[in-house]
């Protein structure tokens, strides 16, 4: 039988690599990076300019704000015009807003302006990580076989988490190498460089052409009170909780080194912890079908949670890796779990959204928790603060709970 080249096209396995193209991944991960520079670029900024440890933690926590009022209305955005238009505005509102924070955070200009902006520019903040979640599973929903889906799906998002991973790990590293090798406005500039142009890349790729899931009939779109379900909410608070952890652990660790008397090294002993739950997060894509992702977040929240307890009683810096490594063995398994969990049960039309408030969740968690535990370090010291991380992974847990009841339900 004479097979035609589109013959084989159609019936060879589809390879999510091939559908969405090698040159998405790389730009959808440095497209990452100016989300994970700016509230620790921020931070950095204003308290070399201002002298304020209070002011700069209030600034930071108005981009948190801007982040969780108006980021999931941009998810919502994508959903309903299309992923393109809004990465393009956002990504350019959010460019101009951080090169206006970088001069007049040297200005002469009241504080209130700082805390203006600074909510401007969590509000345009580029949702490209869960938009990038909710692309690739548009295109599994389309290009594979419905007994696949959920296998690959599982396996995208462990790629997805372990991506964030490494953004959130080397993004204050960059952070920090900017700040003192160059001044402390480079951070926030090259953020703003990185926006425009990754942005504007990762919006104008291929993949960002496909139609909305509601553009072309708005009634195929499941109403917004669906978004309420505990099914999606429990992810959404999980994420919350995981942000907690993200801002207390890395406040409470730079505390820990403070005292003694090595705070640079902070962004080293913490990217152990990040790099372990990178690899494991990888290695969700292995374990069995049997091991539910219900299971797997309450099996992971709870090692979370158990390395977390011992931080307030270690004494060295030896102690508190060994502790890292273990939370680290947590970290990415729960949030493949509760990524992975939010793309089975978002509503029909809905994925950005849904995506976009996970996301959302995580930089309002950071930002909060990072402002709480140094006041809580600067008034008490770092084995106070060091019990933040086991408040924020109970919360975790919690919301894995919470999530097995409603499943049962």
């Amino acid at each position: 039988m004479h097979t035609t080249i589109a013959d084989t096209r159609r019936t060879r396995a589809p390879s999510l690599i091939r559908e969405a193209g090698l040159g998405y991944f790389p730009i959808a991960l440095v497209a990452r990076l100016p989300f994970a520079m700016m509230v620790v670029g921020i931070l950095t900024l204003v308290v070399s300019a201002r002298g304020s440890l209070a002011l700069a933690g209030v600034t930071s926590a108005m981009t948190g704000l801007g982040t969780a009022l108006i980021g999931p209305l941009l998810g919502a955005a994508a959903d309903r015009f299309g992923q393109r238009r809004v990465l393009l505005v956002s990504g350019t509102v959010n460019s101009l807003m951080l090169l206006a924070i970088a001069w007049l955070a040297f200005a002469t200009v009241p504080d209130a302006a700082l805390l203006v902006v600074a909510f401007l520019i969590g509000a345009s903040m580029p949702q490209v990580s869960p938009l990038s979640r909710s692309r690739l599973v548009g295109i599994i929903g389309r290009t594979y076989p419905a007994d696949r889906r959920t296998t690959t799906v599982n396996g995208t998002m462990a790629y997805e988490s372990a991506a964030d991973e490494i953004v959130f790990v080397f993004g204050p590293v960059i952070v920090g190498l900017l700040a003192t090798t160059l001044s402390p406005a480079a951070p926030v500039i090259g953020a703003a460089v990185l926006a425009l142009v990754f942005v504007s890349a990762f919006a104008l790729h291929p993949t960002a052409s496909a139609p909305a899931a509601s553009s072309a009939s708005p009634a195929s779109q499941a109403p917004a009170r669906e978004l309420f379900r505990a099914r999606v909410i429990a992810p959404v608070a999980g994420a919350l909780g995981m942000g907690l952890f993200f801002g207390s652990m890395l406040t409470s660790l730079t505390a820990f080194m403070a005292e003694r008397g090595i705070p640079e090294q902070a962004g080293l002993v913490y990217g152990a912890m990040g790099l372990g739950s990178a690899a494991l997060a990888l290695g969700v894509a292995l374990f069995p079908a049997r091991f539910t992702l219900t299971a797997r977040w309450l099996t992971f929240a709870a090692v979370l949670v158990g390395g977390t307890l011992a931080l307030p009683f270690v004494d060295s810096v030896g102690a508190i890796a060994v502790c890292l490594l273990v939370i680290g063995v947590g970290i990415g398994p729960t949030l493949v779990s509760q990524y992975s969990l939010a793309a089975a049960f978002s509503p029909k039309g809905r994925s950005a959204t849904v995506m976009t408030m996970l996301g959302s969740a995580v930089v309002v968690g950071q930002s909060a928790a990072s402002a709480v535990t140094g006041l809580v370090a600067e008034s008490s010291g770092a084995a106070a603060a060091l019990i933040a991380p086991a408040v924020a992974a109970s919360v975790v847990l919690a919301a894995g709970i919470a999530n097995a009841i409603a499943s049962r339900r």
